[in-house]
């Protein structure tokens, strides 16, 4: 091959304009999948369900990660990335209208399944569209800029839903615009029900937008391919394997379990506003993890990846204990702090599960994606007890989900370090 048609072949396929949309749909993947911590209050008072019930919700979005994870990898190999998008998102527009239109329990806990569903498929399409779109030299950089995309979508969802609760809330008076629009199609009894009708159009209007997109031949790579069921059997045997899928269920568990309880507990315990004080907690939770993530990276140039862990995870913990029992301005500053701790676990875990196994980086990936499950199993056993025991007492059991992700730098044994500026760690 001349060099003129190797440049081309391994330009073949990028686009800036496809680079934005991958980045648009992180965008939408995190502003649908970080709303529901906020409307956990709003959840409980509207539909008069104990802590429990309403821990079924998140249960229910996020247990379809962990059962889509696996297949959606299989069904991108087969279908293409751009089928799957399309059927995603249409699945997301149908599971969002559903809710919104008839904003009842039983009809929440199916929508949030299948815009589970939809959202857990996007994330397993759109990470190889992103390296071929944008190059694999660029791969590293779109991925972090990726990140921060999301970050900043999980940032701005709370003050959306606030600021439409705001607006339909009874007695605001007369509405323009789309507030008069959704004030219409909204029960006034359940205005926060308002922002699913965003989600589906938004969603709705990716779906035309991916289905117009010529998108490129994506030639996956050993770490993006799904694998065989041969190799799932082998990984499943090596004990490292078990416990790095307890680790990520142990870290989305952490995550979930602070940003869906946040709210509901400034409310019950500092009598903070849930619209207001309650959902600007959340959104600076998201907001500081991002923001955590920056530093985390240039940490990681200094200092061995398990260090930086253990460090973060003790003031994880240290934030948690002062949410917990502190004032209330004390608390209401210190769960978005977690957040901010919290930022360098999911890379962190992920590197090091995969540096310690020698191959089949594919399907050990998708194992550690399932356990994403975390954020449906931890914030249901919160919910469970604090029906019983109090939502402060049932909160306690997040010291020992960051109590496990913590134990990781002590025991993790990676095949490969990360480079420092002082060379690579052991």
């Amino acid at each position: 091959m001349t060099t003129a048609a190797a440049v081309r072949a391994a330009t073949a396929g990028r686009s800036r304009l496809l680079v934005a949309v991958v980045l648009a749909v992180f965008f939408v993947i995190s502003f649908l999948t970080n709303i529901l911590g906020p409307l956990v209050p709003d959840i409980i008072s509207g539909f008069h369900v104990s802590l429990t019930m309403a821990a079924i919700l998140p249960f229910a979005f996020f247990i379809a990660y962990g059962v889509m994870s696996i297949p959606a990898g299989f069904a991108v190999e087969r279908w293409g990335e751009k089928r799957i998008m399309v059927a995603s998102f249409a699945a997301a527009t149908l599971g969002a209208a559903g809710f919104a239109a008839f904003p009842g329990y039983s009809i929440a806990v199916t929508s949030l399944f299948v815009i589970g569903a939809g959202m857990a498929a996007l994330q397993v399409a759109i990470n190889p569209l992103l390296r071929v779109a944008g190059g694999e030299e660029h791969f590293a950089f779109n991925s972090a800029f990726a990140q921060l995309v999301f970050g900043a979508a999980s940032f701005v969802s709370p003050l959306v839903y606030a600021d439409l609760v705001g607006h339909l809330a009874p007695g605001h008076g007369d509405l323009r615009g789309l507030y008069a629009i959704l004030g219409r199609i909204t029960p006034a009894a359940l205005p926060w029900a308002s922002i699913y009708w965003v989600f589906a159009v938004v969603c709705g209007i990716c779906v035309l937008l991916v289905a117009l997109l010529r998108m490129p031949r994506v030639e996956r790579t050993a770490e993006e391919s799904a694998g065989t069921l041969s190799m799932y059997r082998e990984l499943l045997r090596n004990p490292y394997v078990w416990l790095y899928l307890l680790a990520v269920i142990a870290y989305v568990g952490c995550e979930q379990g602070t940003a869906d309880w946040m709210s509901p507990f400034l409310e019950r315990y500092h009598h903070v506003d849930p619209h207001r004080g309650g959902a600007e907690a959340v959104a600076y939770f998201w907001g500081l993890m991002t923001v955590g993530c920056l530093l985390g990276m240039g940490l990681l140039k200094f200092f061995d990846s398990r260090r930086v862990l253990i460090g973060f995870s003790l003031a994880a913990l240290c934030m948690l204990s002062v949410a917990l029992f502190g004032s209330a301005a004390a608390s209401r500053l210190a769960f978005p702090c977690i957040g901010f701790f919290a930022s360098i676990m999911w890379p962190t875990l992920v590197s090091l599960g995969l540096n310690s196994v020698p191959q089949h980086h594919g399907p050990f990936a998708g194992i550690l994606c399932s356990g994403i499950m975390g954020g449906a199993l931890v914030p249901l056993v919160i919910g469970w007890l604090g029906d019983r025991y109090g939502l402060r007492s049932a909160m306690l059991v997040l010291y020992l989900t960051f109590g496990f992700v913590l134990s990781v730098g002590v025991w993790a044994r990676p095949l490969i370090g990360n480079a420092t500026r002082g060379g690579r760690t052991a």
